[in-house]
């Protein structure tokens, strides 16, 4: 098992990266490696990745998903198998976000063996954060967002129904 753990300082609002790490589909736009993303179900994802003439297809469950606080998964493919989770938190200025990720390979096969390329992965992963950074930070606010919660890969709703109401809307009297 390999872990690789980064962190990277956003000039954003924690809102804003969260809600933009969220739209799974633009990853393509700013991540080099990150070839087509599909969702799936709420909680399910299809990815394309590869570098070069090395491509791979893989799901991934949302296992985890706390707005504003963090996004967590693993792959639903065993070999190679991944899990990871990225966190939203407020800088120690409170005008932007540290954004970390966590991620723990598991190596099989060619892949495998190329996440076993010492520092390769890490390099990666800390480049395409600085994608990142650099494409939310031009953009100045999130293209869109999910704002909804799951729970040990359950999704919940956004936010409950309110109550309806037995008294009118409108003034009586």
């Amino acid at each position: 098992m390999n872990t690789i753990e980064e962190t990277i300082e956003i000039a954003v609002p924690v809102r804003t990266a969260y809600d933009q790490w969220t739209q799974f589909k633009s990853f393509p736009r700013f991540m080099t490696v990150v070839k087509r993303v599909e969702q799936v179900k709420p909680n399910v994802t299809a990815w394309v990745v590869g570098v070069g003439p090395v491509c791979r297809e893989f799901e991934a469950e949302i296992v985890e998903q706390e707005p504003d606080s963090h996004v967590a998964w693993r792959s639903l493919e065993r070999r190679p198998s991944h899990r990871g989770q990225v966190t939203f938190r407020p800088t120690a200025q409170g005008d932007g976000t540290s954004l970390g990720v966590r991620l723990e390979l598991r190596r099989h096969g060619l892949a495998g063996a190329l996440t076993g390329v010492p520092g390769l992965t890490r390099r990666v992963v800390r480049a395409e954060l600085g994608h990142f950074k650099e494409y939310i930070e031009g953009l100045g606010e999130a293209g869109g967002a999910w704002r909804g919660t799951i729970r040990n890969g359950h999704v919940r709703p956004t936010e409950p129904e309110p109550p309806r109401s037995r008294v009118p809307c409108w003034p009586v009297g």
